[in-house]
């Protein structure tokens, strides 16, 4: 597990992005810094919310489908938006 993310993993990986333009990756390292962080944990930081937002949206499709299948066909925003709810809780 890594601390700052919260990723559970075997061994840690490598991502490299290439071609970053020069504005995109001042204003990343401006914020690390702000935020007292070097840039690669700033950036570690951010991944982790990235995915954790990818598996929200998943989630979220999940109950869109089952929604769906319980009503056997396509349904309006606020059913859908009712029965996140109910899932989550609210």
């Amino acid at each position: 597990m890594h601390p700052e993310a919260g990723i559970v993993s075997g061994m840690p990986r490598v991502i490299q992005i290439r071609n970053v333009p020069d504005d995109v990756h001042d204003a990343l390292a401006q914020a690390a810094a702000t935020e007292g962080l070097s840039l690669t944990r700033y950036m570690l930081r951010e991944l982790a919310r990235l995915a954790e937002r990818a598996a929200t949206v998943e989630a979220n499709a999940a109950v869109v489908r089952r929604t769906q299948e319980r009503v056997g066909g396509r349904v309006d925003r606020n059913t859908i938006l009712s029965i996140l709810r109910e899932e989550r809780g609210d």
